[in-house]
């Protein structure tokens, strides 16, 4: 087989990473802009009992496709596969638009997280090819950023969409961008073609498919409270069976989606084990420090949305600092001090008070920015950096997938734990009920509580927030025992 190739030289590089962050953009955007233009999808197209699925099934198929067109770029070449990808999710974006019925509409978000599991990893790959390793971990951060950007404009982008023109646009705003995405790489993006002889492991990405959603089944009906357990087991099993199936199954092919070779990499294991819970500490910071400012500062959602802004900004300067230390000291210190910066965040949270000025939320959101900005960009650099060439693709998307997992999976359990606690809370609080926690951390119903129930239901929300943040703190500290652990390995 003759190893896929780019030509530096050959590349206008700055075009190239332009439209790399508009698919960095365009993505990111899609991942939140539905949240705010669900009421009137549902309003419209009914189906509330099946509405989390729009959002599910996008994150699922996501996460399925991420690690195949890592591989397949290794393959086929990174230029072909992130056209082919792009394209299923632009095409996936236009009948999202067009869909006329809930399941039709979650049916169609099912082509569109195909299409999107192609942007994430081929994004770092094509970065790790064009740039140079000094250079890699500021471009990186700069992707990092343009993600968290958009995270902030998403929901108020939505708003304006849907109260201006219609839901439907929220879907259609992706193809101007999708297309121009496409002419650039189309046009400018130089790479030189590769042979592959080798044959494709169809029977091992069946094998991980069905891992991956009967995982990601498992989150769904445990995030439900479900009381019945016995769909649960047997997801559980089937989830083992796949799994062994899955890793004989690619210690016996000849050319495996993951590689197992890979698992032997001490390094490489605990970097993509610090993203997966790193990625669901981000999560949880997102979601709940906006429940905090709206439902008990009573700030409307704009206002909260600003509370975590710091986060996208700093995280800038995060990444320079990760490029600046891996060129000065070995991974695991570069990680530590990152990891340092996540873990006086998460001690802060959890120390904050009731009655805590919205302005230390400022200098949380800052400290974790500068701190997811060292750690991730050092994850994807040390992942890249630890295998073999041929196996960049791979080991990027492994380590995208793993954030993925991360964010659904912790966020799911934050979920539970946030659950809990809101009902036995209420069930000491008399003369209330869940729907009044609805309206408390929304401002614009806060005032339809009875005034003499207002703080102890804030009282009873922060004490869920405490017992969610308590479980963050916990994350991390395994974080950092994870990443000693690959230090004492060392000796």
């Amino acid at each position: 087989m003759e190893v896929n190739s780019i030509k530096k030289q050959d590349n206008n590089v700055l075009i190239i990473s332009i439209a790399l962050f508009m698919a960095t953009f365009m993505s990111a955007i899609e991942g939140t802009i539905v949240s705010t233009a669900m009421p009137t999808i549902v309003g419209e197209l009914h189906g509330v009992s099946i509405m989390n699925w729009v959002f599910s099934i996008y994150l699922l198929t996501t996460a399925i496709s991420t690690p195949i067109y890592g591989k397949l770029s290794d393959q086929f070449g990174r230029k072909k596969v992130f056209i082919f990808g792009i394209s299923i999710f632009l095409i996936g974006s236009i009948l999202s638009g067009l869909a006329n019925s809930m399941n039709v509409l979650i049916l169609w978000r099912a082509i569109q997280g195909i299409g999107a599991g192609v942007i994430m990893p081929l994004s770092y790959t094509i970065i790790a090819d064009i740039y140079s390793d000094e250079n890699r971990g500021k471009i990186l951060g700069l992707n990092g950023a343009v993600w968290g950007i958009a995270s902030i404009i998403a929901p108020l982008l939505g708003g304006y969409i849907v109260d201006n023109l219609s839901w439907h646009w929220i879907f259609f705003i992706n193809v101007p961008l999708g297309i121009l995405v496409l002419l650039v790489f189309t046009v400018s993006f130089k790479e030189t073609k590769a042979l592959v002889k080798n044959s494709v492991d169809y029977l091992g990405m069946i094998y991980l498919s069905l891992l991956l959603l009967f995982l990601m089944y498992i989150i769904q009906l445990i995030s439900n409270l479900s009381n019945n357990w016995q769909p649960i087991s047997y997801c559980i099993f089937l989830s083992i069976l796949l799994l062994i199936l899955f890793v004989r199954r690619e210690h016996c092919a000849d050319n495996p989606i993951i590689p197992m070779k890979l698992m032997h990499n001490r390094t490489f294991v605990v970097q993509n084990i610090i993203a997966f819970l790193i990625s669901g500490f981000l999560m949880g910071l997102e979601v709940y420090l906006p429940v905090w400012t709206q439902g008990i500062f009573g700030y409307p959602a704009t206002a909260s949305g600003f509370a975590i802004t710091p986060t996208s900004i700093l995280w800038i300067l995060g990444a320079f600092v990760s490029g600046w230390l891996l060129s000065r000291m070995k991974p695991f210190y570069a990680t530590m001090i990152g990891l340092f910066f996540i873990l006086v965040a998460a001690i802060w949270v959890v120390l904050l008070p009731f009655n805590v000025s919205f302005g230390w939320f400022f200098a949380i959101a800052a400290i974790c920015g500068i701190g997811f900005g060292i750690t991730i960009t050092n994850g994807t650099v040390i992942s890249q950096n630890s295998v073999d060439k041929g196996d960049i693709g791979v080991a990027t998307s492994f380590n995208t997938l793993c954030r993925i997992f991360g964010q659904t999976l912790i966020v799911a359990v934050l979920g539970i734990v946030m659950n809990r606690q809101l009902k036995i809370g209420i069930l000491h609080t008399d003369d209330s009920n869940m729907g009044m926690i609805n309206k408390l951390v929304n401002f614009k119903t806060a005032h339809e509580i009875p005034a003499k129930l207002l703080e102890p239901l804030r009282t009873v929300l922060y004490n869920s927030l405490h017992k969610v943040f308590w479980v963050c703190l916990i994350i991390i500290i395994i974080a950092v025992l994870v990443n000693l652990y690959d230090r004492l390995s060392e000796k």
